[in-house]
Order: structure tokens, then sequence, then C-alpha cells
């Protein structure tokens, strides 16, 4: 077990580049929302709310996803979700997040995704303490013609936040290929491009995100290790991974942390950042996540902060963010530099 005291995982300031605003949705808030919309038999309390995010594998996740999302009817719900997360991460001293959103998830409400954009800005907003961008997610379950729709729409959001575009979903049914024309729409537009690949699916899915889509980070990423030629690619190109640990073993893509790659990863030197993922429906924190890497990888403190730092340096900020981003992370009293 670690010798670092979870206070000093608390303490420090935190990134995160991965990470769903609707599974970081905190459980009193879920639970005020399914209350409003006349409850469910199937969760007659808080608790057993909680013990529904619980997953035989990732298609059961994707199924219980689906299922919160009933509960998320109003702009209103999209103010009060987004503020409620944001909050959390503030509690955390998390201080910058790219957090995904998947507004076409809620299309049959007729609401335009740039009216629940601005909802969930406007709930964002009310928490100082955390800056959070946006990442759309075009959801790889989606059509391709509609993907290409949310592109042009999203690409004038940038006022609210909005840097980039993500590929979530169903991998292990939708592979990335098909994709290749959003991905350069986005590109088009100056929008940043990120693709969850190796979660869900194999190798196949990550060398097909690489190729046709030319993502400047790839989510996950983890299966890799089943190609030694693709972990040699990771090496030598230094692509950011966006690596979720935790969320890959509560799925069961992995039986637990030893047998995740992400130890490997960081020891050849990669570009690995550490997220949640969706940390209010995987029972899960960052402070969580680094614990258990320190535990079972025997990483320093230095090696926590190093992961931050490269979140911040494979940020969707503009260059003098970045720097001012280090800047805070730097002088924090806990902070461990070279």
């Amino acid at each position: 077990m670690t010798d670092i005291p979870t206070r000093w995982f608390d303490a420090i300031p935190k990134v995160e580049l991965h990470v769903h605003l609707e599974g970081s949705i905190p459980l009193d808030t879920l639970w005020e929302l399914v209350q409003r919309y006349g409850g469910d038999p199937s969760v007659p309390t808080r608790a057993a709310l909680e013990q529904r995010f619980v997953y035989t594998d990732f298609a059961h996740f994707i199924e219980m996803w689906v299922w919160k999302n009933r509960y998320i009817r109003s702009l209103d719900d999209f103010t009060l979700l987004a503020e409620a997360v944001a909050r959390d991460f503030a509690a955390q001293n998390i201080i910058y997040v790219e957090a995904h959103y998947s507004p076409t998830d809620f299309r049959a409400l007729g609401f335009s995704i740039a009216a629940i954009t601005a909802a969930i800005r406007t709930g964002l907003d009310r928490c100082a303490e955390t800056t959070v961008l946006l990442i759309c997610d075009v959801v790889r379950d989606s059509p391709i013609e509609r993907a290409m729709q949310t592109v042009h729409e999203v690409a004038a959001l940038r006022h609210l936040g909005v840097v980039g575009i993500g590929l979530g979903g169903s991998e292990q049914s939708h592979p990335p290929e098909p994709f290749a024309p959003v991905f350069a729409l986005a590109r088009s537009y100056g929008l940043h491009t990120t693709v969850h690949a190796g979660e869900a699916a194999g190798p196949a899915s990550i060398w097909g995100a690489i190729n046709a889509l030319l993502p400047e980070r790839i989510g996950h990423a983890g299966r890799a290790v089943e190609d030694p030629a693709l972990v040699e690619y990771y090496v030598a190109h230094n692509l950011a991974l966006e690596c979720c640990p935790l969320s890959n073993v509560r799925t069961n893509v992995y039986p637990s942390i030893a047998a995740h790659p992400v130890g490997m990863f960081i020891a050849r030197g990669m570009c690995v950042t550490i997220n949640t993922d969706d940390p209010k429906m995987f029972h899960n924190t960052l402070t969580d996540e680094y614990a258990a890497l320190v535990d079972v990888y025997g990483l320093t403190r230095r090696d926590i902060c190093r992961l931050i730092e490269n979140a911040v340096d494979v940020s969707w900020l503009a260059p003098e963010g970045r720097a001012a981003l280090h800047a805070t992370l730097s002088t924090h009293p806990d902070w461990v530099r070279d």
C-alpha cells in the first residue's frame, strides 16, 4: 500500500482531459432528477441508485448510460447538472477540465445543440474555481450525416467553450473509419480532435482511429498492448493517451489495475494522462486513480505530478493558458518538482 497520505492527492491541483459531463453527475443531483420525473421502481432509494451503476461489461455500461439520460429532460436540468459537476470538480481541487458532452443523445427532446450547450455553460460558469471547456461527442452510434451536422453546429459555439470533438459510444459495434469526413470537417473549422479507441475493441480499432481520423489524442488506448507494433507507434510518435484505468476495470476490460497496461506505458515514457471517464458511474476519483497507480506500480509523488503536467502539455489551451496552468501547479506548496 502507498505511504503517500490521501490528503496529498486531495490537496494537489489536478487536471482532467477525459471525463464525460453526463457521467460525472453527483448521485445526489441524479437522485433529485429521478425524483423530479416520478422516480423509477428499479431505484426506490438513493442507495439502490448507486448500486445500479455496477456493470458486467462495456455494453452493460452503455445500457445504464442510456437509462440515466432518461432523467435529463429540460434545459434547466442541463444547467443544474453542469453546476453540480463543476462544484464537484472544484471540491476535489480539479482546476482545469476538458469534458465530453453528448448533446445528440438528447435530440428527441427537441432542443438545439446550441441551446443545450448554452444551458450547460450557464451551470459551469456558476463555479469560478474550476475551468471547464467542452468536447462535443459526435457519438459513433449516430449516422454519419448527423455527426457531420453536429460538427457544423458546434463549430459556431466556441464562445461557449467548445474546443473540440470526440468519438465515443459503442466502439465494439461501430469502427472509426467511416467518421473520417467528420474529423476532417472538424479540423477545417479549427476544432481539436480525440477519439475513444482500444476500450471495447482491440488494436484494429486504434489503428483505424489513427490512420483515418488523425486524432490529437487517443482516449483509453489500452488494448494497444495486443499489438507490439502499435505500442512502438505510441512511443515513436509521442501520441497523447487519455488513460482511464479504473473505468476499464469497472467495465471488465481488465480484471485489475495490475493487469492494465498503464504501468507499462508510463515506464516506457509515453505521453500518459490519467482520467476518471465517468466518475459518478464508476465510483472513482482522480485521488483513487493516483493512489492505485502508486500502490500497484510504486509511483512517487513526482511521478504523479509529471502525469498531471503531461495533461497540461497536451491540453487544448492556448500556449499562454498552458503556461499559466503550469505556473499554478508548480507554485502550489504540495507540488513536487524536479
